[in-house]
C-alpha cells in the first residue's frame, strides 16, 4: 500500500476519528449554551466543606463541618429569586460560592453561563455583589468619591464613571447627600449606597444578602421599591429573613435548611403546598358569651359551622364586649359571604372583619418546623 493510499484511508475530521465523543461534547456544549440563554444563575449539587486540624495544625483533632451540602436551583433571566432559610442554613456560603469569594468543595455552578471556578474574572463582570454592613466604603470619603474609585477599579471610564455615579445617587435616593462623608451616614443610607456601588457597572446580575437587615420600616421600603424596579432589566438573587419581603418581591423561592434545599416554587404555591389554614374573623356588637346565652350561642356557632366550606368555629369574647367570631375555612371569600349573610337574618350586627389568609412564614415554618434564630451550621 503507498503512503498516498494511507492518508486517503484515514479520517479527515475529529469527527470521523471520534465521532461518539464530538457528538456528546457537542451536545453539551449546546445544552450549556442554551440554559446559559435561559437562566441567569445555574447551581448544580453545590456542596461547601470547612476542615479543621489535621495537617495544618496537627495539635488539633482534625474535623469537618458541611455548610452546604447539596443546593441545586436555576434561576431565569430578569427575575427575582430567593433563597431563604434559618441562621445557619447555608444560604452566605452559597452567595459567596456563587460570587467566587469561596472555592466550592464539590458541584458546579454558572453565572451568565461562565463557570464560578474556571471563569473568575468573567463572573465577576456580570455580577454586582451586595453583602451588606458597614464595611466596604472609606469613610473619610464622601458617596460621590467612593463611587468613582470604585468606578476606576471596574475599569470604567471617566465619562461613565461621571454618568453611572450621578445615576445610581439618584437611584437610590443620597443625589441630596452626595459630598457628605459616608461615616456620618445612617445604616440604611449605607444600604442604599452599598446597592449603588453593585449597579455602578450595569451589571446583568445582582446578588444581594439580606440587603434590608437592619433598616428601619421607611428604609426598607425605599430600599425595595429599588430592588422591585430591577426587573426585568436585571435578575436578582436575594437572600433575606423578612417573609414579606421575600413574598412582596420573589417570583420564585427556595428554602434552604441543613444545608439543602428543602422546598421550591413560587410564594403562592409553597403557601398552598403546606396547607396552612385559611382564617375569617367576624367581630359582632352583642355578646353570646354572657350567663344566659349560651343556647343562643351554640346554636349560632352550629349555624355558621353549617356555612359550605367552613371546617370549625370558635367564639372568644371581644376587647369591647361583643363576641369574636372565628371560621376556620377552605376559601376564605366564600366563607365570608356566607357567615355575613347568615348574621344579617339574625340582625346580628357585625362590627368588624379580618380575613387571615397564609403568610409565607407560615409555609417556611411548617417546611423547616423551626425560625430564623435557630442555628447547627456555621454559616460563614
Amino acid at each position: 500500500m503507498t503512503m498516498t493510499s494511507i492518508r486517503d484511508s484515514l479520517p479527515a475530521t475529529a469527527d470521523e476519528l471520534f465521532p461518539t465523543q464530538t457528538a456528546t461534547h457537542a451536545a453539551a456544549t449546546y445544552d450549556r449554551d442554551r440554559r446559559a440563554r435561559e437562566h441567569a444563575i445555574v447551581a448544580s449539587h453545590l456542596r461547601r466543606v470547612y476542615r479543621k486540624g489535621g495537617r495544618l495544625l496537627p495539635y488539633r483533632a482534625a474535623s469537618e463541618t458541611v455548610a452546604v451540602a447539596d443546593v441545586s436551583f436555576a434561576v431565569p433571566r430578569g427575575t427575582i429569586f430567593g433563597l431563604l432559610g434559618p441562621n445557619g442554613a447555608g444560604k452566605t456560603t452559597t452567595i459567596k460560592m456563587l460570587s467566587t469569594l469561596l472555592v466550592p468543595s464539590g458541584g458546579t455552578a454558572t453565572i451568565a453561563g461562565w463557570d464560578v471556578t474556571r471563569d473568575e474574572r468573567q463572573v465577576r463582570r456580570q455580577l454586582g455583589v451586595v453583602l451588606g454592613g458597614d464595611r466596604g466604603f472609606y469613610a473619610k470619603l464622601s458617596a460621590w468619591d467612593n463611587l468613582v474609585l470604585f468606578g476606576n477599579l471596574y475599569g470604567m471610564t471617566a465619562p461613565s464613571i461621571r454618568r453611572r455615579t450621578a445615576e445610581m445617587l439618584a437611584l437610590v435616593g443620597l443625589d441630596d447627600r452626595r459630598t457628605e462623608r459616608v461615616e456620618g451616614y445612617s445604616r440604611g443610607m449605607k444600604q442604599r449606597l452599598h446597592l449603588a456601588r453593585a449597579l455602578l457597572h450595569d451589571p446583568p446580575i445582582l446578588v444581594l444578602d439580606e440587603p434590608s437587615i437592619g433598616l428601619d420600616p421607611a428604609a426598607a421600603v425605599d430600599l425595595r421599591r429599588v430592588v422591585a424596579a430591577l426587573v426585568p432589566a436585571h435578575t436578582v438573587l436575594l437572600t433575606t429573613h423578612d417573609m414579606a419581603e421575600a413574598d412582596l418581591l420573589c417570583d420564585d423561592i427556595a428554602i434552604v435548611d441543613g444545608g439543602r434545599i428543602v422546598a421550591q416554587g413560587t410564594p403562592a404555591r409553597l403557601k398552598e403546598r403546606v396547607g396552612v389554614t385559611r382564617r375569617v374573623v367576624v367581630a359582632t356588637a352583642q355578646s353570646l358569651l354572657r350567663a344566659g346565652t349560651d343556647r343562643d350561642a351554640g346554636d349560632l356557632r352550629r349555624c355558621l359551622a353549617s356555612v359550605i366550606g367552613v371546617r370549625e368555629v370558635t367564639a372568644d369574647a371581644g376587647p369591647d364586649g361583643g363576641t369574636a367570631w372565628t371560621l376556620d375555612c377552605d376559601e376564605t371569600a366564600a366563607a365570608l359571604d356566607g357567615a355575613l349573610s347568615l348574621l344579617r337574618a339574625r340582625n346580628i350586627a357585625v362590627r368588624g372583619v379580618r380575613v387571615l389568609e397564609p403568610t409565607l412564614e407560615d409555609a417556611f415554618l411548617a417546611i423547616t418546623g423551626r425560625g430564623f434564630e435557630s442555628c447547627t451550621i456555621s454559616d460563614i
